[in-house]
């Protein structure tokens, strides 16, 4: 899976990845499902090892256009670890309280503490992506938090974070369909928002807003993946195999129990 990740220092073109590829997996969507209970089964140890262990943090970011599938994942990925330990931090239009502090602010008090996995649905990012597309700040100002972002990432890496980044790659008439399966089914109208239509019209600028994001705060120590998302079972493969391998290197074990055991009866 390492070649989706974006080497720290290189220009990224998002036209030059293809959203629509299944490159790692040959087989069909069965055997994915299968595959991907594999996963989760290995993710669930891996959180409970993560949890007991109490040293190690994950912070997970997704970022993605609408209808990528970031919800999908949270709940794919997912599912079956224990929420006692896992937490999804969604970070939406800013309130007057955060406008007052500096963009960072409400971000660091989401960050993951000790035993901690957190998923940011949404990010920082959205500060140079959102915050340029409609021009809320000068260029002046959203310019500099590439490298504030990095600084802010790098102290969290310090102080025992792993960073995954993952952004869900799909294309203008995949996302055209999804939205139009959104309007068609009654169930799913309430995910509906007629301001997506507007936020489509504006894919150009929000692919340059990407391309530079990821081009310049990718990092050796926080990098960016750039995840095929087209298919659903397939970018969920991707990111459960990418968190799974992240865990298994930080080489955890349980913890020693406080006192010695061993002489314990219960009657």
């Amino acid at each position: 899976m390492e070649h989706y990740r974006v080497i720290p220092g290189s220009r990224v073109r998002l036209s030059d990845y293809d959203p629509g590829e299944t490159r790692e997996f040959s087989g069909d969507k069965d055997e994915a499902k299968e595959r991907l209970d594999e996963l989760n089964d290995r993710l669930e140890e891996l959180q409970e090892l993560l949890y007991a262990e109490h040293k190690h943090k994950l912070l997970i970011v997704l970022q993605g256009m609408d209808t990528s599938g970031k919800d999908g994942v949270i709940r794919h990925v997912f599912e079956g670890v224990n929420p006692q330990g896992v937490r999804v931090a969604n970070f939406k239009v800013p309130t007057p309280q955060e406008l007052d502090h500096d963009y960072l602010w409400r971000v660091h008090q989401q960050v993951p503490g000790k035993g901690e996995i957190v998923i940011f649905n949404r990010s920082h990012y959205e500060d140079v992506l959102v915050v340029r597309v409609h021009e809320l700040v000068p260029r002046e100002r959203w310019s500099r938090r590439y490298q504030q972002i990095i600084d802010f990432e790098r102290l969290l890496v310090e102080e025992g974070t792993t960073i995954l980044k993952f952004f869900l790659h799909i294309d203008q008439n995949e996302q055209k369909e999804r939205l139009q399966a959104r309007l068609d089914d009654p169930n799913k109208r309430w995910k509906f928002n007629v301001g997506d239509l507007k936020e489509r019209k504006l894919w150009d600028e929000y692919m340059r807003a990407y391309e530079d994001a990821l081009s310049q705060t990718s990092s050796e120590s926080a990098p960016w993946y750039i995840v095929p998302s087209n298919h659903k079972w397939y970018r969920n493969l991707v990111i459960a195999s990418l968190i799974v391998d992240a865990l298994e290197q930080l080489k955890m074990s349980h913890p020693e129990p406080e006192q010695d055991l061993n002489s314990v009866k219960i009657e």
